[in-house]
């Protein structure tokens, strides 16, 4: 993994590593401080046991997502779907509906290759009706700002994957 603010600080590496040496199944932990790398070498035979403790590690750090902070759109679609949630718990008709949205939504991202969702769908098309109907000129502050959610929206459903860089040599926390 990638730790951008760690490049070229070993001191920050190596913590991060010693802190990585506490899961149950890694073997072993290498940095790179030229890239700001992390390695986590597990027993593959422990999979389902390493994942596990990566993730209560997570949990109990407290560790928040490191995606694309929430925009205003962001909190309301949030919002609308917890909404939607404490209807589906106490009304039928709530629970068809909000199952039938999700079931829509899961066709979609199926569809595309996860590539898009139901968010990005209702976002292009409530841009195509708004440019439409009213005009581009007039329209651009609901469009650029559904835009913006939209591109926002993606680029969260698909955090980049950096390639390891081969610069500078790893250096082993745990052997």
């Amino acid at each position: 993994m990638k730790v951008t603010s760690a490049k070229g600080n070993p001191e920050l590496l190596k913590e991060i590593g010693e802190a990585f040496r506490a899961i149950p199944g890694i073997e072993r932990v290498s940095v790179n401080p030229a890239t700001g790398s992390v390695v986590l070498h597990y027993d593959t035979d422990r999979h389902d046991e390493f994942h596990g403790g990566l993730d209560r590690h997570y949990q109990a750090t407290g560790a928040q997502c490191c995606g694309p902070p929430n925009t205003e759109i962001d909190v309301l679609a949030n919002k609308i779907a917890e909404e939607a949630d404490f209807l589906a718990q106490n009304s039928h008709s709530a629970k068809a509906v909000v199952d039938l949205f999700k079931k829509f939504d899961r066709e979609i991202k199926l569809a595309s290759g996860n590539m898009v969702d139901l968010k990005i769908v209702l976002a292009l098309g409530i841009i195509g009706i708004t440019v439409l109907e009213v005009g581009v000129n007039t329209a651009t502050p609901i469009w650029l700002t559904l835009a913006i959610f939209t591109v926002n929206h993606a680029l969260e459903m698909h955090q980049p994957r950096h390639q390891a860089a081969t610069a500078g040599a790893p250096v082993v926390i745990k052997a």
